[in-house]
């Protein structure tokens, strides 16, 4: 084997497999953190260590070459050692202290973890806390987060997941747009009135239509998928949309009608790989999370 072949390591490799991934060098350096002239320097390198063109351009980025398509299995062979190397390292820790990194929806970030986060920083001072908000699933066997947060139950082999309970969703509207509009007596009577829904996301839609309510895309004078987002268009008074219980009655100024219909609530779990599960920092900031997020559930 050639001596510039054997020497490479596992971070020029680990760019190659972000480029392949994401088809370009600003994607791939904004995956690892990277300055885009890094990323192309160390692809130049490994073309150069390695005697093949590994990327052609084309007019939407950077598409492997019939080189670089059988680099891509070796490749992910090393990806998956390292990933065992590391888990293998991080689940001897038997120390109070290190990083633990959480991924969770924006929403959730935003609303209901950083008090959790705050008494985690207090109650074990050696913890460092990196918090991912992300509507995009992290993936916990890579170590790009050690607790997820999340609105669904993880079924990939080797990550351990726990049901906490269900997030209460609420109908709510501002008082100064029930002011302005009138109160509605009936469910009915939405009908009548400006609702806010989502854009492409059909989960208000199809929870609608679970109530009875033959919903379309066209109900929705305002539409965002965004979710923090979509809840401050609520909040500003575009008209009558869905939220967190819990949320919602935070806002002196958000009304939460008709409290007694039956609505289908969001699952929370909490999800990590079963090897860093056992590391003691990881075990603790798992246990407070779940304890933190009991007050806001239901049915856990």
């Amino acid at each position: 084997m050639d001596a510039r072949v054997s020497d490479l390591n596992w971070s020029l490799v680990q760019t190659f497999l972000a480029v392949a991934e994401t088809g370009s060098l600003s994607a791939a350096a904004r995956a690892l953190g990277a300055s885009q002239p890094t990323v192309g320097r160390q692809i130049r390198q490994i073309e150069e260590q390695t005697g093949l063109t590994l990327f052609q351009r084309q007019s939407r980025g950077l598409s492997l070459t019939p080189a670089g398509e059988t680099l891509m299995k070796p490749a992910r062979a090393m990806q998956v050692a390292m990933r065992d190397i590391a888990l293998a390292a991080g689940g001897q820790s038997d120390r109070l202290e290190g990083t633990v990194r959480i991924t969770a929806s924006i929403f959730t970030a935003l609303h209901h973890l950083p008090q959790i986060i705050a008494r985690i920083r207090e109650e074990a001072p050696g913890i460092a806390v990196e918090l991912v908000p992300t509507d995009t699933s992290e993936n916990l066997l890579f170590r790009e987060a050690d607790i997820a947060v999340r609105m669904y139950r993880t079924e990939q082999l080797d990550i351990i997941t726990q049901h906490m309970g269900e997030l209460q969703i609420g109908i709510f509207a501002t008082r100064s747009y029930l002011d302005r509009v009138g109160m509605p007596e009936t469910m009915d009577d939405l009908r009548e009135m400006d609702l806010v829904g989502y854009d492409k996301n059909e989960r208000i839609i199809r929870g609608m239509r679970d109530m009875g309510w033959p919903a379309t895309r066209d109900w929705f004078a305002t539409r965002c998928d965004m979710h923090p987002v979509y809840w401050e268009l609520v909040r500003a008074g575009c008209g009558v949309g869905f939220a967190q219980v819990d949320v919602g009655q935070r806002d002196p100024e958000m009304v939460h009608l008709f409290p007694d219909i039956p609505i289908a609530g969001l699952p929370v779990w909490l999800a990590a790989h079963e090897g860093m599960r056992r590391t003691p920092r990881i075990r603790l900031v798992w246990d407070m999370l779940a304890e933190g997020l009991k007050p806001v559930l239901s049915g856990g």
